[in-house]
Parts: structure tokens; sequence; C-alpha cells
């Protein structure tokens, strides 16, 4: 993984922590929820505030995400808001960290000129050992805690001023006067300084988890659709009255599912040709036939011949695999007459030739379902399934990882919004 830190592919964009007060408070939060204080002086985090140089230190890397459910965070700064999830078992962990930071913004700033927020996002269950645990999850409450105890003590301070408005003898209380004026010097004027988070509740509807090799819960106004592999306890079998469920190795059928319900932009020359993603994974098709072979070719100067002169040595290698050649085929089609006939294609292959509807709601998810199943494409792998990206990678021969990370560095890295909006017809949404 040297290459990936080096390229910043792996942990990038972190915040990092120096200040021995903002280390003393993470350790706090650390020692509630029962790990050992980090002896480092200066380490890295994310929106969520995991470390990985503290993970590495502690030797889990799960140590705010026990079980794989009910997140812990630990929130330093506001600055964390603008910050990458690295480390997570579920895809909307970044999008409800969001939804909190924004829904409580002045609480968050107030409170992290003093203290340090932690807890847990809970939800329904303490473990997931079935796929009826996962859909059982609807909403998630943040369940909110301060290191100094500045939340506690602000809520102490409400009810002492509620009581002195209320009760008629309470002006002659000294030690509750007393207590308030103390209470007040450590959190400030709570009627100017909103000190508790509003919201805490939010809503938990499509998403990815990394239980049973990867789970893809889709949700629709009638029915909710569940993409995994049927070796998941639970498969068919958890609420089949309301559960549609796809086998992950049925690619028709989860590109029907797709089309279907409006997730898919079905190919049309009026977006494959200005997105250029046809002639990407044409390239793609080709690299993961190049990376299969012993030895791998040189490929430190990919252009229009190298790609040429590959195709003629390899024809039936990459003729056998069967994407390359459709790929070719269906350009050729809508170069011709606009558009493709999605029953003329293999449905196995079919998703080679897609790409989310930009305009759903389940746009990412939709992307990171398709780069799973289109796996050879690593470019669209990294950029919708990091997951799936870093254990594919682990499996490369060595000079492949070398040009994956400097195809990556080289292309996505450089303007990830721009890429992301002309290949995928993506806006601007996420880091």
């Amino acid at each position: 993984m040297n290459r990936l830190l080096e390229a910043e592919l792996i942990y990038g964009r972190l915040l990092p922590i120096r200040e021995p007060h903002l280390v003393a408070r993470y350790n706090k939060a650390l020692i509630a929820f029962g790990l050992p204080a980090t002896k480092l002086t200066e380490f890295d985090i994310d929106i969520t505030g995991f470390s990985p140089q503290v993970a590495a230190e502690l030797g889990d890397p799960d140590y705010l995400d026990p079980l794989k459910v009910n997140r812990r965070f630990i929130i330093l700064t506001p600055e964390q808001d603008s910050l990458p999830v690295v480390h997570t078992s579920f895809s909307n962990t970044a999008g409800l960290m969001h939804e909190f930071f924004s829904a409580n913004a002045r609480a968050i700033h107030a409170i992290t000129l003093r203290d340090t927020l932690y807890g847990e996002i809970e939800d329904s269950v303490s473990e997931v050992k079935t796929l009826d645990d996962l859909l059982s999850i609807n909403e998630v409450t943040f369940k909110v805690l301060s290191a100094e105890d500045l939340l506690g003590k602000a809520g102490q301070l409400r009810q002492l001023c509620d009581a002195l408005i209320t009760s008629a003898d309470a002006w002659r209380d000294d030690a509750m006067l007393e207590r308030m004026v103390s209470l007040a010097k450590e959190t400030g004027d709570i009627r100017q300084n909103t000190l508790v988070p509003d919201k805490l509740v939010f809503r938990h509807d499509a998403f990815w988890a990394d239980h049973f090799g990867g789970v893809f819960v889709f949700v629709d106004e009638k029915i909710t659709t569940v993409v995994c592999d049927p070796e998941a306890p639970g498969f068919r079998r958890s609420r089949p009255w309301q559960v549609s469920y796809i086998s992950i190795h049925d690619a028709a059928q989860i590109g029907d599912f797709l089309a279907r319900t409006g997730r898919l932009e079905l190919p049309r020359a009026s977006w494959v040709e200005s997105s250029g993603l046809f002639a990407h994974r044409l390239e793609m098709a080709l690299l993961s036939v190049a990376a299969s072979l012993d030895p791998v070719p040189d490929l430190t100067r990919i252009d229009a011949v190298w790609m040429q002169t590959f195709l003629h040595r390899n024809a039936k290698a990459i003729n056998e695999r069967g994407v390359y050649p459709l790929l070719q085929e269906a350009q050729r089609t809508l170069a011709r007459t606009g558009n493709l006939r999605m029953a003329d294609i293999d449905p196995k292959l079919r998703l080679w030739l897609v790409r989310a509807e930009p305009g759903h709601p389940d746009q990412w998810l939709t992307n990171r379902l398709i780069a799973h199943l289109t796996g050879e494409d690593f470019v669209s792998r990294f950029v919708f399934d990091k997951q799936g990206f870093y254990r594919a990678y682990e499996r490369y021969p060595e000079p492949y990882r070398d040009y994956v990370v400097s195809r990556l560095s080289q292309t996505y890295l450089k303007d990830k919004p721009a890429f992301r909006k002309r290949l995928y017809g993506l806006g601007d949404d996420h880091a």
C-alpha cells in the first residue's frame, strides 16, 4: 500500500492534528470509548475522527467501527465537515456526518471552541448477524457527548435558568445562583451560544454495507431491493413480503432492475460521445487483459499505436472476454443510429454500456454497483467503490500496480469534479 499512500490514493485529504490540546481532547474521547489513549503527538483524521495512524498504533482498523455497526465519531473541529470518510462499513456514513454538521453547525462551532464532541451513530441493532438486521435500520440517532462535559453543564445551566424563572423563591437560593455563575463561566451565555445540537435523528435510506461480501439496499415506494451474495444469511427469507432479492452474480437481473426503476442512463450518442466513457472502458478492457499476462507487458508508454499492436497480438484473449468487441460495435452503432437496442446485447455485459442516471438520488450507489460488476475498470472502481478497489489492488501484479497508481494520479486526482462530471455526468457533491 506504500504506493497508494505516497500518491494520496488512500488516506488522502485528511486533517493534521498537531496541537497538544486537540490531542489531549482526542485522548479523552478514546478513553471514554474504553480505548487506550494514543501516545502519538501528531496524527491525521477524517470526517468521523478516524485516524489511520491511531488505527495502526492500536492494531485495530475498526477502533471507531466496532462490530461494523453503530459507528463512533470524534469531532475536534468544524473543519472536519470538508473531509472524506476513509474507513467505513456503510456507504452513507459520510452523508450522515455531513447532515449532522449542517443541521448543527452553530452548536458544533460553539462547543469545539472549548470541548470535543464524541459519540455513536446509533441504529436499531447492535450487531449484524443476518440481512434482517440490516433491513431493520430505517433511521439513525446521533448519541452525542462531550469530553469536558460541556453539553451536560449547558443542560444543567438551562434547567437552573428555567427554575429561576418559574420559582418565586429561586432568587433566595445563594447556592443555586453560585452554581449558575460557575457553570456560565464554562459554558458562556447559553442564550446566545447554542451548545446543544438541535437535530440528532436522520433517515437511513438506500446504502451499501460491508457485510456478507457486500450488500446493496435500494429503497422504492412499495418495495426494497437487496443485491448481495445468495449465501448471505437471510437471503430471500428476511421480510419476503416487502423485499425483493437479487444475486450479486446475476448481472442480467441487476441490469433489468436498475433500468426498470429509472436508475440507469441507457446508451445514447448524445452523452456517450461527449463523455468519452466508452473510449475509457475500451482501454480498461485491453488493460485488464494485459494485467493477466505473464509477464505483464511494458505499460510505460500507452498510446494508440501501443493499443493497436497489443490488440493484434492478443486478439483471441480479448475477443474471448467479449467486452472489447461489444464496446467497439456499440460505438459504431451509436455513431450510425444514435441509439442501441439493449435487447440485442448479451445481458451479462450490458452494464459496460451504461452509467447511473445522474439525476437519480441513488446515482452514487448505482455507480458503485456498476463499478463492482465491471471490476476491470479500475478507475471507476476507485471513484465509486474504494473498498473493492483496495482489495483488487492487492491481487494486481507489481507492474500493473505501478501503472494503476500512475494512471489515477495523472487523471482522476488532477481534477476529480471535472473527471466525474465528464465521464459519469455527476455534479460536485462528493470529495
